[in-house]
C-alpha cells in the first residue's frame, strides 16, 4: 500500500513539472511573437557603421628573465677536495680558481707517463739504429714508434688531470650555489658550483602572428617590472624564433643590459613594451561580421531600404577583434555584425537599437 501512495506521488510531481515546462514555453514564444509583430515581420540585428580608424600596432607582453649564462661546473677528477677558496654569492672571472682537489694520485699518474714516455724514446732510438743495419724489421720499428705516440697521449692525458685538479671557473658570473665541502670525495661528474652570470639577461616573450612580423632583430624595447615600478629599462631584440611554439606564437629574446647595477635578477618577472610608428588610418570592421569566420570574405550590409544584401571583400590584418577590409567597404555603409544566421539574401531586418 505504501508502495502505491509513493507511486501517485511521483506520477502527480512529474505531470505538474509537464505543464510548469509548457507555460513557460508558451509564455516564451508569446514573447517572440510580439517582438515581430513589433518589428513588423523583420529580423532583429545588430549593425555597425564603418569608418576609416587610426590603427595601433603597439603591444606588450609578459615575460621571465633568464641569466645570459647559467653553468653547473662538474667535476673532471677523481680526489678529496683540500681548499675551497670562494663562497655562495662571490663574484668570479673566467680562469679564477675555486677549489683545489687532492691531486697525489694525478701526480702518480703522470709521473709514471713519464717514465713510460722516456723508456719508449730509448727503445725506439735502439730499434731505429737496428733497423738501419738491418737487426729488426720495418713492423718492429712501426710498432714501437706506436707505443711511443700512445705513450705521449697518455702524458697529455695526466698532464690534464693535474691541471684538472685545480678547478677553475670557465665564465664570469656569480657562484649561486656551492654543492661540495673539504674533505668530500669527488668523481667525474659530481656537481660543483652553479655560476650564473646575469651582467646581462635575456627576457623571454612571445608574440603573436600579427605582431611578430613587425619586429625585427635589433629594435629597442621598454621594459618595465612591478619589482621597479617606476623605473624603466631598455632591451635590444636578439632573436625572434622561425617557427610558432605549440600555442602558435613565436619566442622573442629582448637583451637588457644589467651590468651598472645589477638590480634585475633571473627568474624575475618582466613586461616588453613594443612602439611603432603611426600607422594611416584604414576600415576596420568587426571580427564578427564575417560570415563563417573571417576566411571567408564574406558579410551582410544593410541596404537603405533595411535588408540584408551579402558583399565580397578582402580582409587584410586582424587588430584583436577588429578586421581591416582592403576592398569591398566604403565609408559611410553599415554592416550587420550579428544575426546572420536568420538572415538570406534580400531578408528584411530591423538594426538594434
Amino acid at each position: 500500500m505504501k508502495r502505491v501512495i509513493i507511486t501517485i506521488v511521483v506520477v502527480i510531481g512529474v505531470l505538474a513539472l509537464i505543464g510548469w515546462v509548457l507555460s513557460k514555453n508558451k509564455a516564451e514564444n508569446e514573447a517572440k511573437t510580439a517582438v515581430v509583430a513589433e518589428t513588423g515581420g523583420a529580423i532583429v540585428v545588430k549593425t555597425a557603421e564603418v569608418s576609416r580608424q587610426p590603427i595601433v600596432l603597439d603591444f606588450s607582453a609578459n615575460g621571465n628573465f633568464a641569466a645570459n649564462q647559467d653553468l653547473m661546473l662538474l667535476s673532471e677528477v677523481s680526489g678529496r677536495v683540500t681548499r675551497i677558496l670562494v663562497n655562495e654569492g662571490a663574484r668570479v672571472s673566467r680562469g679564477q680558481t675555486l677549489a683545489l682537489v687532492d691531486p697525489e694520485i694525478s701526480n702518480l699518474d703522470r709521473q709514471a707517463a713519464e717514465e713510460s714516455l722516456q723508456k719508449l724514446k730509448t727503445d725506439y732510438a735502439r730499434y731505429k739504429s737496428s733497423f738501419e743495419t738491418g737487426g729488426v724489421t720495418k713492423a718492429q720499428l712501426d710498432d714501437i714508434e706506436l707505443q711511443l705516440r700512445n705513450a705521449e697521449i697518455k702524458l697529455q692525458q695526466a698532464n690534464r688531470r693535474v691541471e684538472d685538479a685545480t678547478v677553475r671557473s670557465p665564465i664570469n658570473g656569480i657562484v649561486n650555489r656551492r654543492d661540495i665541502e673539504v674533505g668530500a670525495y669527488l668523481s667525474p661528474g659530481t656537481e660543483l658550483f652553479e655560476i650564473v652570470d646575469i651582467s646581462r639577461l635575456k627576457l623571454e616573450v612571445t608574440a603573436n602572428e600579427t605582431q611578430v612580423v613587425n619586429l625585427k632583430v635589433g629594435d629597442k624595447v621598454t621594459i618595465t617590472t612591478t619589482v621597479f615600478p617606476d623605473k624603466e629599462f631598455s632591451g635590444t631584440v636578439s632573436f625572434i624564433a622561425a617557427k610558432a611554439d605549440n600555442t602558435l606564437n613565436y619566442p622573442v629574446e629582448i637583451t637588457v643590459d644589467n651590468s651598472a647595477a645589477s638590480e634585475l635578477k633571473a627568474g624575475m618577472y618582466g613586461t616588453a613594451h613594443f612602439k611603432f610608428p603611426e600607422q594611416q588610418p584604414a576600415i576596420l570592421i568587426p571580427r564578427g561580421a564575417f560570415i563563417g569566420g573571417v576566411n571567408s570574405n564574406r558579410i551582410y550590409v544593410l541596404n537603405k531600404d533595411t535588408t540584408a544584401v551579402t558583399r565580397q571583400v578582402v580582409a587584410g590584418r586582424i587588430f584583436g577583434e577588429e578586421v581591416e577590409i582592403l576592398k569591398g567597404l566604403e565609408e559611410g555603409e553599415t554592416v550587420i555584425t550579428s544575426g546572420q544566421i536568420n538572415l538570406s539574401e534580400g531578408a528584411k531586418v530591423q538594426p538594434q537599437g
